[in-house]
């Protein structure tokens, strides 16, 4: 996998791919669990298990892919406009810091 962001760890890459990972582990198991005691449910209950599961797998392939393209072009953004990007976060950074020290009693 191709990482556009030279700061990110290899702690914090891991961790995403960990959580696909026991996504996808958990939708299989689950699959499996319902596979091996659909002789004791409603065959109707059995297929509403199945799909549901087959929409958290999609789900899952595509939320890392969303992560990915939404990574690169954050990336890409920021190096074609990084004077503008620094503006940007100093408003956003200026605005928060007012709002958290002005006090509920600033009327």
């Amino acid at each position: 996998m191709e990482t556009y962001f030279s700061n990110m760890t290899a702690e914090e890459e891991i961790t995403k791919d960990k959580l696909l990972r026991d996504l996808s582990t958990l939708a299989r198991d689950a699959e499996e669990l319902v596979k091996a005691t659909g002789s004791q449910m409603a065959d109707k209950s059995k297929a509403e298990l199945l799909k549901t599961l087959d929409r958290l797998k999609a789900r899952c392939s595509k939320l890392s892919n969303g992560v990915s393209i939404g990574a690169r072009q954050a990336d890409r953004v920021i190096r074609d406009h990084p004077y503008q990007s620094i503006g940007v976060a100093f408003g956003i950074g200026l605005v928060i810091g007012v709002l958290v020290t002005r006090g509920p009693n600033a009327d």
